[in-house]
């Protein structure tokens, strides 16, 4: 599995120390540093990455505390083999929580430190409502909190800088809504809240509102901003230079100012008092929220963006649909490559890197492709059990032997955000092997074929995909399904198909919502399976008992029946399999041939 550089590996025990050091002069003891940035963002620009620089440990998620004594991150089951590879020798302890969503963390601080100690940690980079809990269980043992003190400052002296990639314009036709239509309906939920302003930091929102992407985050097409929007106009604060002078006009003529990225602050400290500012707690920093004068009233609510962009819209769907068929043809031509390529693997062995760089090639030549939309895991065997595992040149694993090989990646496109996994057999595979295939996919097509009441919660659609698995005492380590953005984040909210997830109303399923459906099985050290399409909510009629959703399969790539073991199927999972098989074939068809085609009408023929 990968891991950090070695120069990176052996800095870790000096920097561990120069922090120590820091902590000492500041009086503090504790250091906290969250996986986050002024956005709360899921994948973060180098400048915010003080976790990983700390610890060497690369995950997208985990929290680093350290006093005088003892150092650990704390992460979830996704990322466990991988963290105890990463911080083998650092002298940082891998410290398990059950998901990503635990705040384990905040019970060891409150258990650890006497009253009277201190706990430092970057509000700028807090979460509102986890500093909230924060707070409340160090007050209760009479401990600290310093949110005022640059202490990760102080040791990473070279820290990098703003990105600088510039801004452009997601244009018609694959932006299908004006901006200004867009302001006008979040000023619309504004005034239903009796808001006057409202602040948006979280990076999808501001870039689904304005029609405007960027390259600031790896896979994510989105820009470091805030955006302060008014009555009458919004103020984007960012980075000078990274707008076009020929996309700022157009901006302008919108209703969109510019002001630098730093200003933030200072404009929201500015706000007259008796203005009324509608605030996500969920999607600002502490930082951002003690900015706010205590004289202007402030409104706690989900921004109105993010429901708004979670619900796509019918020209949005029907984008994503032919998006959906180029990204299919690309993986016929990529999986007709692969079996020929393992086919001669004697003359020149594969390795997990080759998958990445092939997988992408193909997306490349297909039209819209703009990028990677996460990066690629191609685990064969034991690799593929690593949930978040990502090959590199210098440690991966070469496909010899006999085995299963789990891919999973996706692509940006103008038109729409994918992302897939599918599993293909190396050589001879075991009765154990397609009995877990053959699990996850009873999985997968029970919560594919359901039928539900609009506004379902999101979480407790999970266990409708565990049921086959858990039948067979079996379970995996992370959530069924996350939403997907359109040309954005190949992760967003509000829906969320988790038991970690809080059933809470604003996780309810609506028209047009975009969510995965991979359900796993994942045996340490032998290998791991895992099947995913991306599904679209759409209506279901209304009856007696009012509106009802399903899910539309937008994903089209064949599923392997080489994996199969066709004695666990009932007569109408496999006709959904046949079906699924045959909807493939008919969209796919017209965009490929040759061996692609080929490959195409071989793998989906019914069972």
């Amino acid at each position: 599995m990968s891991r950090p550089d070695s120069s990176t590996d052996s800095l870790v025990p000096a920097r561990l120390a120069a922090l120590r050091q820091a902590m000492r002069h500041h009086g503090v003891d504790a250091c906290l540093v969250p996986s986050s940035d002024p956005h709360l963002s899921e994948y973060l620009p180098p400048r915010w990455k003080g976790r990983e620089w700390l610890s060497g440990f690369t995950g997208s998620v985990g929290t680093f505390i350290a006093t005088q004594e003892e150092a650990g991150v704390w992460t979830d089951g996704r990322y466990w083999t991988q963290a105890e590879d990463e911080l083998a020798g650092s002298g940082i302890a891998l410290m398990k929580i059950p998901s990503g969503a635990g705040t384990q963390y905040i019970d060891w601080l409150a258990a650890t430190l006497r009253p009277g100690q201190v706990v430092a940690v970057d509000g700028a980079v807090l979460g509102l409502a986890i500093a909230r809990q924060l707070r409340q269980a160090l007050d209760a043992r009479g401990i600290a909190l310093r949110t005022d003190l640059g202490v990760l400052d102080d040791v990473w002296t070279d820290r990098p800088g703003l990105p600088e990639a510039p801004v452009f314009e997601h244009l018609p036709p694959f932006a299908t809504t004006p901006r200004a239509v867009k302001l006008a309906a979040l000023r619309e939920a504004m005034a239903q809240h009796g808001a006057q302003r409202h602040l948006i930091s979280t990076l999808d929102d501001i870039a689904w509102l304005l029609n405007l992407r960027g390259a600031d985050v790896s896979y994510n097409p989105i820009f470091v901003a805030h955006a302060l929007v008014a009555p009458e106009r919004a103020t984007l604060f960012v980075a000078e230079g990274k707008v076009p002078t020929d996309l700022q006009a157009v901006l302008a003529a919108d209703g969109v100012d510019l002001a630098p990225y730093a200003e933030m602050p200072n404009a929201l400290a500015a706000l007259d008092p008796t203005m009324t500012l509608l605030l996500d707690p969920r999607r600002v920093t502490h930082g951002t929220r003690q900015a706010v004068p205590h004289h202007v009233t402030v409104i706690e609510a989900i921004n109105p963006t993010t429901f708004a962009k979670s619900r796509k819209t019918a020209e949005e769907a029907a984008h994503v649909r032919a998006t959906m068929e180029q990204d299919g043809a690309a993986l016929c031509e990529f999986f007709a490559w692969l079996e020929e390529a393992l086919a001669r693997r004697h003359e020149r062995p594969l390795d997990e890197v080759d998958i990445d760089r092939h997988i992408t090639a193909a997306r490349a030549r297909r039209p819209g492709f703009v990028s990677p939309s996460f990066g690629t895991i191609a685990g064969f065997q034991a690799n593929g059990a690593i949930m978040h595992y990502r090959a590199t040149p210098g440690a991966c694993a070469t496909i010899a032997g006999d085995g299963l090989l789990l891919i999973d990646s996706g692509g940006q496109y103008l038109g729409g955000t994918t992302d897939i996994t599918r599993v293909v057999p190396v050589g001879a595979i075991t009765v154990e092997h397609r009995r877990d295939f053959t699990l996850v996919l009873k999985g997968m097509m029970a919560l594919s074929a359901t039928r539900f009441p609009r506004g379902t919660r999101a979480p407790l659609l999970d266990a409708i995909a565990r049921a086959p698995i858990w039948a067979a005492g079996i379970d995996f380590g992370h959530g069924t399904g996350h939403g997907v953005g359109y040309f954005l984040n190949v992760h967003e909210g509000p829906q969320s198909i988790s038991p970690s997830t809080p059933p809470d109303a604003h996780t309810a399923m609506e028209p047009g919502m975009i969510t995965s459906i991979e359900p796993g099985i994942y045996r340490p050290g032998k290998w791991g399976i895992r099947i995913e399409n991306l599904v679209l909510n759409a209506d279901a009629g209304e009856g007696e008992f009012g509106p009802f959703l399903r899910f539309e399969t937008l994903t089209l790539c064949p599923i392997d029946t080489r994996c199969i073991d066709r004695l666990l199927l009932r007569d109408d999972e496999l006709a959904w399999l046949n079906d699924y098989h045959a909807t493939v074939l008919a969209r796919l068809r017209p965009h490929v041939q040759g061996a692609a085609l080929a490959w195409l009408e071989e793998r989906t023929q019914p069972l």
